[in-house]
């Protein structure tokens, strides 16, 4: 890009170059032997046991399996948003079961990157004040996170929906809106659970096409939990949730 503007390619991203798939130094997302348990009414239901994965950079895994199985809770494990009762998540080698609140949002702030079947926009904000709005939770300058909203949008061709507010944005729009959000602070791991659940098939297509673009672009390690079994072989890799493990799919 031209001098002054945001390098959107690995090296901005730490990579250096695109990934080589063989080699441990890649692995952006690692869980170790998760185990994860609810209590519902008098049973005790095991979600989790001892699912295992990892995924490297510049990769997108599909997370497939039938309702109930654990992918959604398995990306909050993943995401730090909840704890597992036994096992590891590491994050660009990080273990993080041990580490205090703060510094697992920290984690979350910095290198982590959430979408949602609903997009989860604030209502309030246009749709480029919502990509700047975590940028500038993270430290970054206003001006800087306005220039690097600015891009992601004209690299998703929607820099005309500027100043729309979610509600003024269709529904692949404001999906799009969101992936722009959770990639904007170049994190290590996107985490997508059923981002085109709520779109027609050919929505559904341009938002995942968006999806895999920037994860190449940026280098970052995408897991994306989906129903669509059309998405799951168009991704890298599909790892199926069995019985609580994690098998090739």
């Amino acid at each position: 890009m031209s001098d002054g503007t945001q390098d959107w390619g690995p090296g901005a991203h730490g990579v250096g170059a695109p990934p080589h798939y063989g080699t441990t130094e890649n692995v952006a997302l690692g869980l170790n032997a998760i185990v994860r348990s609810f209590d519902q009414g008098e049973s005790h239901i095991t979600v989790l046991r001892g699912a295992s994965l990892s995924v490297r950079r510049g990769e997108v895994v599909a997370l497939v399996g039938p309702s109930g199985s654990g992918k959604s809770t398995l990306l909050q494990i993943a995401g730090l948003l909840e704890p597992a009762d036994a096992g590891e998540v590491e994050v660009d080698g990080v273990p993080c079961s041990r580490l205090s609140d703060d510094q697992r949002t920290e984690i979350r702030r910095h290198r982590l990157g959430f979408v949602y079947q609903f997009h989860h926009l604030l209502p309030e904000f246009s749709a480029l004040e919502n990509i700047m709005v975590p940028q500038m939770i993270a430290g970054l300058a206003k001006a800087e996170a306005r220039l690097r909203s600015c891009e992601l949008l004209e690299m998703m061709a929607l820099q005309d929906r500027a100043d729309h507010r979610p509600a003024q944005l269709s529904g692949g729009e404001q999906q799009r809106i969101a992936i722009a959000r959770a990639i904007a602070n170049l994190p290590s791991v996107l985490l997508a659970d059923e981002p085109t659940g709520n779109l027609d098939q050919k929505t559904a297509d341009a938002v995942f096409e968006e999806i895999v673009s920037l994860v190449r672009q940026t280098g970052t390690a995408a897991v994306v939990a989906t129903h669509n079994p059309d998405l799951a072989a168009r991704m890298d890799r599909t790892i199926l949730i069995e019985d609580g493990i994690l098998v090739p799919g």
